[in-house]
């Protein structure tokens, strides 16, 4: 039975932290975002709305500065105040942060963001009960050794999560007639408005695929279709 300790002590530290973030996440949203009011993005996203069948796409606006979009697990949808100026100051346009908000959809839809928190919370749980197990084989470098494996992880996970966003903002863009032009142009902005290092950062460490991968992946989506 000892021997089985440090997993039955994962799986409860996975449920509790679970829990924990998703309590701290909603609790953080509701602090600190208000619903976005702009009307050239509301006609967008009445164009993809009408495009699901649905009455309208609500979207709020979280109070941060770092440029980013994010789906909640409880299925709302975010646009940090960073990636709202870049808007404002003409650095993106109305039809690109759209194709933001598409790829958050894609997330809710895909299940992904309610997952992620599942699987953050188990990444945690596994990261703890690999560093106790190794931490006797290999000590000084047991923990080194999980922290690493959790991590490479996490990463492929994510970026699975983002193809797969990507796929279905592009489906959702052309059925609402703003295409996947916009989705592209984004994708070659983003590094420069995030400050991202992909260019030196090994794309297998990376939670987000290369922007050519990205691109690439889009326009063998496109092919397809016109070849349907």
């Amino acid at each position: 039975m000892l021997k089985f300790t440090p997993i039955l002590l994962a799986i409860l530290y996975a449920l509790a932290m679970y829990r924990f973030s998703v309590w701290r996440t909603s609790r953080e949203l509701d602090e600190r975002s208000t619903e976005l009011a702009d009307a050239r993005l509301k006609t967008l996203t009445d164009r993809m709305a009408e495009a699901l069948d649905l009455p309208r796409i609500k979207v709020h606006i979280y109070e941060i500065d770092p440029v980013n979009g994010l789906a909640a697990p409880d299925g709302r949808i975010f646009i940090t105040r960073g990636f709202y100026r870049k808007y404002q100051s003409g650095e993106v346009s109305a039809e690109e942060l759209s194709s933001v908000i598409a790829h958050e959809l894609g997330h809710v839809a895909l299940g992904h963001s309610r997952r992620r928190m599942i699987d953050f919370s188990g990444q945690n749980a596994l990261r703890a009960a690999l560093a106790m197990v190794l931490g006797r084989i290999l000590p000084g470098i047991g923990i080194w050794i999980a922290n690493m494996l959790t991590t490479l992880l996490a990463a492929r996970l994510s970026r699975s999560d983002e193809y797969e966003a990507d796929a279905y903002a592009a489906a959702l863009l052309t059925k609402a007639g703003i295409g996947t032009g916009p989705q592209k142009t984004l994708f070659t902005k983003l590094e420069a408005l995030t400050q991202s290092r992909a260019g030196v950062v090994p794309a297998w460490l990376m939670s987000h695929p290369k922007t050519q991968e990205r691109i690439a992946a889009l326009e063998a989506l496109e092919h397809r279709w016109q070849q349907a």
